[in-house]
């Protein structure tokens, strides 16, 4: 058995201005929880650090709370909302909805906002 608190993370991702992503990895399995703040938009806060024009991780996780509009390339849109459980496959934008952080753990982030 393998255990390690969130609360004091393997390593913490800043975002540009608006968050961070708390990462704790166990042997092959990675969880991220990601506190994206009002303002915080995937193109203006982690594309710089991706280096590609659109996300291209697979995400698959949990929304604890704020809400979070995922655009994928196509034109196609949900809000993620407290309690949703979610796989947004690479190829999209996303960008945090009203004044509240969106909290997401998410086990999609082994590489996920690393500088290239």
């Amino acid at each position: 058995m393998h255990k390690h608190s969130i609360e004091t993370p393997d390593e913490t991702r800043p975002f540009q201005a608006h968050g961070h992503m708390d990462v704790v990895t166990l042997g092959d399995f990675t969880l991220g929880m990601g506190t994206f703040e009002p303002g915080w938009k995937w193109s203006e806060d982690v594309k710089p650090l991706a280096g590609t024009d659109s996300c291209q991780t697979r995400h698959t996780g949990y929304a604890l709370s704020g809400r979070m509009v995922v655009r994928m390339d196509d034109g196609t849109e949900a809000t993620i909302e407290p309690g949703d459980v979610v796989v947004i496959e690479p190829g999209h934008d996303a960008w945090v909805v009203g004044d509240e952080a969106c909290i997401f753990l998410d086990t999609g982030v082994a590489g996920y906002a690393k500088p290239r």
